[in-house]
């Protein structure tokens, strides 16, 4: 097995991965037919129940919360497209949860036709099929939290105080612009993440809707290295648009969400998000097949050896604060 300890650290219950990809059914359909699948996105390796299992079960990962993270809308030529895609993603997600009790979970995939069409497949994911929470991408076609559109969402999200994993996409004006041609996730994906938070804190989000349980990828890309400074820049004027805030209340918003380390094991990454959240919001990820097992170890090596967490710590991000948002993995 490939699970990396520092030299007498003591080996942890195994891992929950609350950052890992789907991408076989449904998903592979669309690979296969030519949609456009936003973000550049390539797999290291063909995603079966079986690769995933073998791969689970080299690193010490007990389950993997699984996503698909495109939030789709409709075509011209195929306006029902997102809503079948999404249903079908969802269902594909529920018979992998009985096939192999306790091995996986899922993000609940939405379409983005319209906040109606996507309260309407969070209730049928959450209330029939019993799927663990939601993947919202950090923009859906260039929209982001804290405006309208996406209110009744995050009131239905707060109310039910579900887990809700930001996925990083495209930011489909600028990355046309500032892409350089270069893959989104060297980049692009971490900055807007950040953009996308920054935007709720703003707009007020975590006012109006403090149970929200956002879960951000790669540790929330370049937000952590930002959190003083967005929470000074509330008492230096802001946008019309934006709620009354002040520092105190932006730090507080900040230090409730959940941070995850897929690709972001290193210091470089830990140690800014510990200014800005406690140890016991921090999950870990692995953005397996994204990135390729090799890729994983490195990150995870990097976890576990960089001197910021202590081994109780280290043993809870593993697993421990997972169990806090997703019981029946216990």
């Amino acid at each position: 097995m490939s699970i990396l300890f520092p030299e007498g650290f003591p080996v942890p219950t195994q891992r929950i991965d609350v950052h890992a990809h789907y991408t076989g059914g449904t998903v592979e359909e669309a690979f296969r037919s030519g949609f456009a699948l936003a973000g550049g996105f390539k797999m290291s390796v063909a995603w079966s129940p079986q690769e995933a299992l073998a791969y689970m079960d080299r690193q010490g990962i007990a389950t993997q919360v699984l996503s698909a993270p495109w939030t789709f809308s409709g075509t011209s030529d195929d306006p029902g497209f997102a809503v079948r895609w999404a249903r079908s993603v969802n269902e594909e997600y529920a018979r992998l949860i009985e096939e192999y009790p306790g091995r996986f979970g899922a993000f609940a995939a939405l379409p983005g036709d319209s906040t109606e069409a996507m309260l309407e497949e969070l209730a049928y994911a959450l209330d029939i099929l019993g799927l663990d929470g939601v993947m919202l991408n950090s923009n859906v076609a260039g929209r982001y939290l804290g405006e309208e559109w996406a209110e009744p969402l995050l009131a239905e999200l707060s109310r039910r105080r579900v887990p809700v994993f930001l996925h990083p996409i495209d930011s489909p004006v600028i990355v046309e612009h500032l892409g350089f041609g270069r893959a989104s996730s060297v980049c692009e994906f971490p900055f807007d993440t950040a953009r996308n938070v920054i935007n709720a804190v703003y707009r007020g989000v975590f006012q109006r809707y403090p149970d929200l349980k956002l879960i951000l990828a790669h540790c929330g890309g370049a937000l952590p290295t930002l959190g003083w400074r967005i929470a000074e820049h509330s008492t230096m004027g802001t946008s019309p648009q934006d709620a009354v805030l002040d520092p105190a209340h932006v730090t507080d918003a900040l230090s409730k969400l959940y941070y995850e380390t897929a690709l972001a094991g290193g210091p470089h990454s830990i140690l800014p998000t510990l200014e800005v959240t406690s140890a016991d919001h921090i999950l870990f990820g692995t953005d397996w097949p994204a990135a390729p097992e090799a890729t994983v170890e490195r990150t995870v090596e990097q976890l576990m050896t960089n001197g910021s967490l202590t081994q109780a710590q280290l043993a809870a991000v593993q697993r421990d604060n997972a169990l806090a948002l997703f019981p029946r993995f216990a």
